[in-house]
């Protein structure tokens, strides 16, 4: 009896079946981009963030009645969690090996991807409330003092990734980077941020520590924080990949293009998900 298995088709017609998980991503994702508000010279942005998902009354992590990977409904109010991004020093140590020994792996010759580039970069992110009470970011270059951009952030959505099989959930969010003019009076509060950003083809992956202090109230001590990410990195190419998005006069490529590009940013970042440590906060 001849027990090896034959190949197999994907199917009974020969394709696999759409993956529903990343096409709701990517579908929330492009929704985001084509019904934004239009301002002048502004950047898109998507992030994938890690952190725990907790319920609002109890402060204890999320829990559902299901086994695998899910995405909540947005704003359900039967569902009243936060998304707490904060993470432990030694999670941040534990990332920082990791991330540091795959870029070292990347460089040689016998590694299946391309490498990781590395940049460490010191940065104090300024927050001023304009006249119309809208909030107004001024980064600064930590050593010299140089003023290396001035925006308004106008978030446009989000959605949680609930992981029960992990030690760490995520969050998706699509947010707009309205370049402004450089504010009047003093900010609000700062953070200074201790970056290093792994990138890696078409997307950046930023391990930060972050030292934030209220300037409304007196000689406050500073929280220190500890966050990764996974960002897409050009925004042109976020805005021309989902101007094609199946587009029946533009080439099968360039119509695939955007569900391709946000299938690697959730691959990403489920990869960062599984390899976060037991005890998020320990």
């Amino acid at each position: 009896m001849n027990t090896s298995l034959p190949p197999l088709s994907l199917s009974i017609l020969g394709v696999e079946p759409l993956d529903e998980f990343i096409r709701e991503i990517a579908d929330f994702v492009h929704h985001m981009i084509v019904t934004r508000p239009v301002y002048p010279d502004a950047k898109i942005e998507v992030e994938a963030k890690l952190g725990v998902l907790r319920d609002r009354t109890s402060g204890q992590r999320l829990v559902l009645p299901v086994l695998v990977e899910t995405i909540l409904i947005p704003n359900l109010n039967e569902v009243d969690v936060r998304f707490e991004s904060n993470m432990s020093l030694n999670q941040h140590r534990h990332f920082n090996n990791m991330l540091n020994d795959l870029k070292r792996i990347s460089s040689q010759p016998s590694h299946p991807t391309s490498p990781l580039e590395y940049t460490h970069v010191k940065v104090v992110d300024s927050f001023y409330l304009s006249e119309d009470r809208e909030k107004i970011r001024v980064t600064r270059e930590e050593k010299s003092n140089t003023v290396l951009e001035i925006t308004r952030k106008i978030r446009l959505g989000d959605l949680n990734i609930f992981s029960p099989k992990r030690a760490a959930d995520w969050r998706v969010s699509v947010s707009l980077e309205v370049p402004v003019p450089h504010p009047v009076g003093s900010p609000t509060h700062i953070r200074r941020k201790d970056r290093i950003c792994y990138s890696h083809e078409e997307f950046n992956i930023d391990l930060t520590q972050v030292h934030s202090s209220n300037n409304t109230t007196s000689n406050p001590p500073p929280q220190i924080f500890h966050e990764l990410e996974v960002e897409i990195a050009r925004s042109a190419l976020l805005l021309s990949t989902a101007s094609k998005r199946g587009d029946p006069n533009a080439s099968e490529i360039d119509r695939n293009a955007f569900d391709e590009l946000i299938r690697s940013f959730v691959n990403n970042a489920r990869i960062l998900v599984k390899n976060a440590n037991d005890g998020w906060h320990t």
